[in-house]
């Protein structure tokens, strides 16, 4: 039987794991904000900046290609 052919290599679920821990930390910074219901700083601009670029790295670890040689 021939090699199976993946979707993802494990680059790509490395740099998937990576973005998941940049979106936990998103999360994080949100939480961490000292303001009544998360309305400071931390909660409204600098949290979810930091969530939506782990969103947006999780597109580009799953659309990644890798060079076959």
């Amino acid at each position: 039987m021939a090699n199976p052919h993946f979707a993802f290599t494990k680059k790509n679920y490395v740099l998937m794991l990576i973005g998941l821990g940049i979106i936990i930390l998103g999360f994080t910074i949100i939480g961490l904000d000292k303001e009544p219901h998360g309305f400071g700083v931390l909660g409204t601009v600098l949290g979810p900046i930091v969530t939506l670029a782990g969103f947006l790295f999780q597109f580009y670890a799953i659309f990644h290609k890798t060079e076959n040689k």
